[in-house]
């Protein structure tokens, strides 16, 4: 994964070399003296303002729907239709059929695991349930106990699936997904013959997802809720918010130390359209600095005797003020000095 900084940080010792190329040395007094004033107005000045200041670190990333689900058959037979890759399939539709008969996709965590049918009680048959509820299917009481009414709406469902109406459910005619899915990748052909746990595709959920890979030393980036903003191949920048942080680690060959990064999946605040995998760059917030006094990087000058100062303009010439650097970003910098306020002009060293 590659790294980029939108702006340099600088800190101690690294400060003169990461702006030296922003940045003009000048002989000026010791902060304790009283100012030293010049004559003249400079041809370029810049404000002093008041602001929020952002630093961002930017991190490459991969746009696509997230991590794929195995789809398997419970029963055996051949398979007699597949949905197209990259097809949509909502709750009561064929995720595939066996034998000419369809697999329902229904939404739930809890696979099916058992045949339902009167008399059974227990959380699996609240979710069947209210699937059927979901569907419009009426005349029963959604709960944990499989009812006489609730088999004789089963074999309403039944029939308008073109299916043998028995009033039982068995698991190989129903699958369970969080949601709606996206066929991904078929595992194979129609015509298949299959067993059992013979995987049939592979699906994902249906709205894109960038996943970023960080290092360890980037790992504080990955804050699950945190604020993102993603750059899109064609040059748009969207919102998202990190929905997931998953730690990777992966053992070391020889004895050495195994390596451990951060995988952040990040969903999007705006609709975003994915058509396959595409590259992505995605910026974390590194720091933010609220309401802080800050200027151009380029107008500050660096002091002979060390540290940093800006050239203050002010009615009648200008004169030189020490300044402690804080945050940069976006090509600002956060300052302190005596007597600086928002509004005052700040010399830009040609």
């Amino acid at each position: 994964m590659g790294t980029r900084r939108t702006v340099g940080v600088v800190a101690g010792a690294l400060a003169v070399g990461t702006v030296a190329a922003a940045v003009t040395a000048f002989n000026l007094p010791d902060p304790d003296d009283s100012p030293r004033s010049t004559g003249g107005t400079p041809a370029a000045t810049a404000e002093i303002t008041k602001q929020t200041l952002v630093d961002r670190e930017s991190h490459d990333g991969v746009l696509a729907h997230g991590d794929s689900t195995t789809i398997s058959s419970r029963g055996s037979g051949t398979i007699t239709a597949l949905p197209a890759e990259g097809t949509t399939i909502s709750r009561g539709k064929a995720i595939f059929r066996l034998d000419d008969k369809p697999v329902t996709l229904l939404y739930g965590s809890l696979p099916p695991y058992r045949t339902l049918k009167t008399g059974v009680k227990g959380a699996d048959v609240k979710q069947f349930e209210q699937n059927l509820w979901a569907l419009g299917y009426r005349g029963f009481t959604p709960d944990s106990t499989y009812s006489w009414a609730t088999a004789s709406v089963v074999k309403d469902w039944q029939d308008d699936l073109g299916i043998r109406e028995t009033g039982m459910v068995e698991p190989g005619q129903i699958v369970y997904a969080d949601g709606r899915v996206r066929v991904d990748s078929l595992s194979l052909q129609r015509g298949a013959v299959v067993g059992p746990g013979t995987e049939i595709e592979q699906v994902t959920g249906t709205s894109p997802l960038a996943t970023v890979v960080l290092d360890a030393s980037s790992g504080r980036l990955a804050k699950q809720g945190a604020a993102v903003r993603i750059e899109l191949s064609e040059g748009k920048v969207v919102p998202g918010k990190i929905e997931k942080v998953a730690t990777i680690v992966t053992k070391a060959d020889d004895g050495q130390s195994n390596t451990t990064k951060f995988q952040a999946t990040i969903g999007f605040d705006d609709d975003v359209k994915s058509q396959g995998m595409a590259a992505v760059s995605v910026a974390f917030t590194a720091g933010r600095r609220p309401n802080v006094l800050a200027v151009p990087v380029a107008a500050l000058v660096a002091l002979a005797e060390g540290g940093y100062g800006v050239q203050l303009v002010e009615a009648g010439g200008t004169r030189f003020v020490a300044v402690e650097t804080g945050l940069f970003a976006d090509g600002k910098v956060e300052i302190t000095g005596s007597g600086l306020e928002a509004g005052m002009k700040v010399a830009m060293p040609s």
